[in-house]
């Protein structure tokens, strides 16, 4: 289905469509695309931030939490008047003001497995931001069973990693494989301190890989692992490949692509 661009919306994304990989054609993909973005937090916001300005047309977030003073650090799409409310639908009411021709749905509890799956088989692309591994390996599991695209994005300190795992493909590698074992959960800004340019560079770059997924440009980083030491200013990527031990995807797993 096509769209028939009004004039607003042609000098509104202008400076995208001027990218003969975007195009026009590019720009109905991302217009007509559905995007779930799991975790409101230090990625997720400015995430977000750029994907309503990407034209996104359906943006689904899902945040339990409510807006905290030390947030607002890194968490941009807050401010001072937003502590105590809850992030999803601050969020959304948010990044409906950068671009009110977004559909934004808000869930602002933790959704059940049905709900969760539901939300996820409809997504195109399902960003993860979220600093509970527990909660990642679920979405991991989810995004793998519903073949729906996961990028999936952290940072702690100075540094950061992002990676995609793009489950139409029977090949690619999934969260299990780069990280069979428990995390220590605190392992996150919490408890260890984050520069926010450090996140706001690690979304930015989430985001970018989710309009280069949507619009089927350029290469993904499906079978990589993209690391940033920002005290050296060095950027690392690290080849993954599919665990045939893994638990979740792996040829003796219960779950199979």
């Amino acid at each position: 289905m096509s769209v028939d661009f009004s004039d607003q919306q042609l000098i509104r994304y202008s400076r995208q469509l001027m990218l003969p990989q975007i195009d026009v054609a590019g720009q109905e993909k991302l217009m007509q695309a559905k995007v779930l973005v799991l975790g409101a937090g230090g990625l997720g916001c400015p995430t977000l931030m750029y994907l309503a300005s990407s034209g996104i047309g359906e943006i689904a977030i899902v945040d339990p939490d409510v807006v905290e003073l030390s947030n607002l650090h890194r968490q941009l799409l807050f401010r001072e008047h937003d502590i105590g409310k809850n992030k999803a639908q601050v969020a959304g009411q948010q990044i409906r003001q950068i671009n009110s021709q977004c559909v934004v749905s808000m869930v602002d509890h933790i959704p059940d497995d049905e709900v969760l799956y539901n939300l996820i088989s409809h997504a195109d692309v399902v960003i993860e931001g979220t600093d509970n591994f527990q909660a990642r390996y679920r979405h991991n599991q989810f995004c793998m069973e519903t073949r729906t695209p996961l990028i999936s994005g952290a940072v702690i300190r100075f540094e950061g990693q992002v990676s995609c795992f793009d489950f139409r493909s029977a090949t690619t590698p999934c969260y299990g494989c780069l990280y069979a074992d428990a995390v220590d959960e605190n392992l996150n800004c919490s408890e260890n301190g984050v520069l926010p340019s450090v996140v706001a560079m690690i979304a930015g770059t989430m985001a970018t890989e989710c309009v280069k997924l949507l619009t089927q440009i350029g290469e993904s980083l499906e079978g990589r692992l993209l690391l940033l030491d920002a005290m050296s200013m060095e950027w690392r990527s690290i080849s993954l490949s599919k665990d045939p031990d893994c638990s979740v995807c792996g040829t003796n797993s219960q779950t199979k692509l």
